[in-house]
C-alpha cells in the first residue's frame, strides 16, 4: 500500500524568522546555503514560506543561522520527520534520491 503524504504548510511567521536570523548572522543566502548543505534557491523558499524543511535540515539551518531556543523550538516544530534528506527512500542502496551531490541544486557560483 502506498502513502500519500500531504504536503504541510509552514507558519506564517517560520519564513521572516528564518531570513532575520539570517541578516542577523551577517549571511549572504548564498554563503548561508553553502554553510547550511543546501541549494540557495531552496533555503530561499524556506524563508519565503514556500516549504517545510525535514529534520535534519532544520537542525542545520539552526545551528548555523545561530538560532535562539525559541526559534530553533518554532524551526523543529515545523520541521518534517520523513521528507528530504529525513526520507526513508534514501536508506536505499543505489537510489539516486540518496546522492547528496548536486541532489539540492549547488551551483559552482556560491
Amino acid at each position: 500500500m502506498t502513502t500519500i503524504r500531504t504536503r504541510r504548510t509552514p507558519p506564517v511567521a517560520l519564513g521572516p524568522m528564518l531570513a532575520n536570523a539570517r541578516l542577523r548572522a551577517r549571511l549572504r543566502l548564498r554563503e548561508a546555503a553553502r554553510l547550511i548543505g543546501i541549494g540557495h534557491q531552496y533555503l530561499l523558499r524556506l524563508e519565503t514560506g514556500q516549504r517545510v524543511p525535514s529534520r535534519s535540515v532544520a537542525e542545520a539551518v539552526a545551528d548555523v543561522l545561530r538560532l535562539d531556543d525559541d526559534e530553533r523550538a518554532q524551526l523543529l516544530a515545523a520541521a518534517l520527520e520523513d521528507a528530504g534528506r529525513d526520507s526513508p527512500k534514501r536508506s536505499i542502496p543505489g537510489s539516486p534520491i540518496g546522492n547528496r551531490s548536486g541532489a539540492h541544486g549547488h551551483h559552482s557560483d556560491y
